[in-house]
């Protein structure tokens, strides 16, 4: 059970958990959460809506050039 609180397998990849490269690139909240819908899209049950999800995310981040 604590796998799928501190390290879930639809975060992980070739050796690599989302956190690590959010951190990595010190993205913020918006962006972090859009590379995460993003690499674990093909992992959970729902494709489209992670991709849906990571869109949103980037238009929420791409706003801020807007005001």
């Amino acid at each position: 059970m604590s796998e799928l609180v501190n390290h879930p397998e639809h975060y992980k990849a070739k050796g690599f958990e989302a956190i690590d490269i959010i951190e990595a690139y010190d993205l913020n909240f918006s962006l972090g959460n859009a590379i995460k819908y993003i690499l674990r899209a093909d992992k959970k049950a729902n494709k489209k809506q992670d991709l849906e999800k990571a869109l949103w995310y980037l238009q929420h981040e791409l706003e801020k050039f807007n005001g």
